[in-house]
């Protein structure tokens, strides 16, 4: 999963098409009625259809049953789910079985102790996306709050991990995260939005711009 660039949250054509015409890595897809950035079945199988060849489809799902999974993997059929609850680590290498294809993982941090939940995920999970905890508010999401955490916390993380780095990025401060982090891959929400689930296409262009060049000049 090296230098990865994702788009979460898209939910209509156009936005899902300014990110593949920006050369996005992966796109997002999210199953949580409570998000403003949910995708019903057919929605989610239509835009799945757009993407197809083009990106990796991930499905975002919040704390899921098995019908749920079922549902997602039948109508979206992603290249990957990603698991953005609350489940155990056991419930992630459950999950994994079962549906014979990569799973990524979402851990809040806040604080550096926040970094000891990574190392029972990373054996179950391909890959681990570090995003900012959600605020203690009755309806903050699990995730897509613009919120970043401080990334001096990641100094010293195993670099053979494969971090997806999540939380508050934007156009603007991409490039600095990645300089801070060197993470595998970078993924945004909110960041690109003009309003909550409002993809922005020009906002999604300048982050993919940014994130690419900040990558090229790690590599160097």
């Amino acid at each position: 999963m090296d230098n990865l660039i994702k788009i979460c949250g898209l939910s209509t054509p156009e936005t899902l098409a300014a990110a593949l015409d920006a050369g996005a890595d992966m796109v997002g897809f999210v199953r949580f009625p409570k998000s403003p950035r949910h995708v019903t079945l057919d929605l989610g199988h239509r835009l799945s259809l757009q993407a197809k060849g083009r990106a990796m489809r991930v499905v975002l799902l919040v704390d899921p049953g098995d019908e749920d999974i079922a549902q997602a993997i039948e109508a979206i059929n992603p290249d990957l789910i990603q698991l953005h609850g609350s489940e155990s680590p056991e419930r992630v290498a459950e999950i994994r079985a079962m549906i014979r294809r990569p799973v990524m993982k979402a851990l809040g941090i806040a604080e550096k102790s926040d970094l000891k939940t990574l190392a029972p995920y990373a054996g179950q999970a391909e890959h681990i996306l570090l995003d900012a905890k959600p605020p203690r508010m009755a309806n903050a999401l699990p995730g897509g709050n613009g919120v970043s955490f401080d990334w001096r916390l990641l100094n010293g993380l195993d670099p053979a991990l494969s971090i997806m780095l999540s939380g508050g990025l934007n156009p603007d401060n991409v490039a600095e995260a990645i300089r801070l982090t060197k993470p595998k891959a970078v993924d945004v929400s909110s960041g690109v939005e003009s309003g909550p689930g409002l993809k922005d296409p020009a906002r999604i262009e300048a982050f993919i711009k940014a994130a690419r060049t900040a990558f090229a000049a790690q590599n160097h």
